[in-house]
């Protein structure tokens, strides 16, 4: 008998009237894996038996037998009267919703399709299918006696009834049309083997696994999103974090910057393919992503009619402890303050006055308009300029310079907190998925960027509910009307100069070009966002955690 795995949580609780601070997870090391983890679990089993070795089986006696004999009667019974009820039953979330009916969650996966008939549009069990009529990404899926593998780099389907050699090969990441970087990731195979030639199972699990790539071009905010998050929520979030993540060219630092994001798909620890040698055992596997298309999610052709508001719904979920924790830390810190300054003033000391300015209430009554700012290239050269500028037209105006130290919570919070968001068109542009519906996207689109600024963050955008706005700069705003002469093509015909390939693009407009706005021109971009966000109501109420 192979042990299940389990997990135990561990929690810390404070004492009443102890002070609250910032708490970091001990980076730890468990047994059976190659690599540091950043939590700590521990997996343990009844009788004492350790992961991954055999636990002796106890005798049988006689009520046991007798209950376990009643159980069978009551379960042939109810296959008979109701099998649907009981398979669904079998893959139910701990809440007690029903998963998939009928095939368990890989069929429910496949149903990703929204119903339409295709390749893999439904599993049976002991059965390995691969759809690959996606331009974007293939995905397979697999029913049995799923086994990984990793020091083959495979995931073995154990079949005693049936011999016939069957072998399909993925790799697990979402960009499939591009040859030099899926050579990057690495490929893994579902075979299919005979019982004498599994490989012994060290720890079996009881729900699905997830098969999925962080490498491609991961480090890239969008790509994180685009090509990992996003479809992640499309595949996994119907198994109401009834799965296990197994993750390709795994980083710490990754599940330490989206942790609270993958806890809410997840409601187990990920296994790194490549450094963990234990054998983990599955029912179901589900190897590569769904992609619907650039920062979105389409509610056709998800198992539950999801749409990108719903993943909204889930950041939500996934940064509230965390802000309310930060808010918390913010009153208090406010609080000392206020005692220090009391302290001083009734010991006479000379305390400065803070200098004249709006009223904290005056700036909840004014719309909040974030500006994210960038470094290195596509610059907002007059910034300050057009900070003032926002001011005055009656926002209240916050810049924020993230990198890729900054907290992901922080950068949501400020956002999710916001009703304008400007930038100039880049990754950092994704962030507009921290935005509540009904909110202002302004983005500045350089030259030569109008496609991809359209395509990659404004339409996205619109369809997740907010009002975006493209502000497309003349010539005479681009730092490259410095370099080239008046009626440059580079200046006059971007799309011609472009026509060799992304990389002149990239060289040309994305690496070289900064910008300098006309204050008068974006001043009617901004006064149009004013007045529709109090049109609307923005500004009016501040929710301090997401809603």
């Amino acid at each position: 008998m192979v042990q299940q795995q389990q997990h135990r949580i561990y929690v810390l609780q404070f004492r009443k009237g102890e002070p609250e601070q910032e708490v970091a997870c001990k980076v730890s090391q468990p047994k059976g894996a190659g690599r540091r983890v950043m939590y700590h679990y521990q997996d343990y089993g009844s009788g004492g038996g350790k992961s991954g070795k055999q636990v002796q089986p106890r005798a049988l006696g006689l009520r046991r037998f007798l209950a376990m004999l009643l159980l069978s009667f009551l379960c042939v019974g109810t296959l008979f009267v109701a099998p649907v009820s009981f398979l669904s039953f079998m893959h139910s979330d701990e809440g007690g919703a029903a998963a998939a009916a009928g095939t368990g969650a890989v069929a429910t996966a496949a149903a990703a399709r929204g119903g339409v008939s295709g390749p893999c549009s439904s599993v049976g069990n002991d059965s390995l299918c691969c759809d690959r009529t996606s331009e974007r990404a293939d995905i397979c899926f697999a029913r049995g006696d799923l086994r990984m593998h990793s020091a083959s780099a495979s995931f073995q389907l154990v079949s005693a009834g049936n011999s016939t050699a069957e072998e399909e090969r993925i790799r697990p990441y979402t960009r499939k049309w591009e040859a030099n970087v899926m050579a990057t990731i690495d490929e893994v195979r579902l075979r299919r083997v005979v019982p004498g030639d599994a490989a012994r199972c060290d720890v079996r699990h009881d729900v699905p696994a997830v098969l999925f790539s962080t490498g491609g071009y991961t480090g890239n905010v969008y790509h994180e999103f685009n090509d990992g998050i996003l479809p992640l929520f499309v595949t996994a979030h119907h198994l109401r974090r009834r799965v296990v993540l197994v993750i390709l060219e795994y980083h710490d630092w990754w599940m330490t910057k989206y942790g609270d994001v993958v806890s809410q798909m997840s409601a187990f620890p990920p296994i790194d393919f490549t450094a963990d040698r234990r054998v983990h055992c599955f029912p179901e596997v589900i190897a590569g992503l769904r992609i619907h298309g650039e920062l979105t999610v389409d509610p056709a052709r998800t198992p539950e009619g999801k749409s990108i508001g719903d993943f909204r719904r889930l950041l939500d979920d996934a940064y509230r402890g965390r802000i309310e924790f930060l808010e918390r830390l913010e009153r208090r810190a406010a609080r000392k303050r206020l005692r220090l300054h009391r302290h001083r003033h009734r010991r006479g000391a000379v305390v400065p006055r803070a200098p004249p300015g709006p009223s904290h209430a005056d700036d909840d009554r004014r719309p909040r308009l974030v500006i994210v700012s960038r470094t290195g290239s596509r610059v907002i050269e007059n910034e300050a300029d057009v900070a003032a500028l926002a001011a005055d037209v009656g926002f209240d105006v916050r810049v924020i310079r993230p990198d890729r130290t900054t907290e992901l919570c922080k950068i949501y919070r400020e956002l999710n907190a916001s009703d304008a968001m400007v930038g100039v068109h880049g990754a950092a542009m994704t962030h507009f998925l921290f935005m509540r519906p009904g909110k202002v996207f302004i983005q500045v689109v350089p030259l030569g960027t109008d496609w991809a600024a359209g395509a990659y963050y404004g339409e996205p955008a619109e369809r997740m509910g907010l009002r975006y706005v493209g502000y497309k700069i003349a010539p005479e705003e681009s730092s490259l009307s410095r370099e080239y002469p008046t009626g440059d093509p580079v200046l006059t015909d971007p799309a011609g100069v472009a026509q060799p390939g992304w990389d002149v693009t990239k060289k040309v407009y994305l690496d070289r070009q900064n910008v300098r706005l006309d204050l008068a021109r974006f001043r009617e971009e901004l006064v149009g966002a004013h007045r529709y966000l109090l049109a609307a109501g923005g500004g009016r109420r501040r929710p301090r955690a997401p809603e």
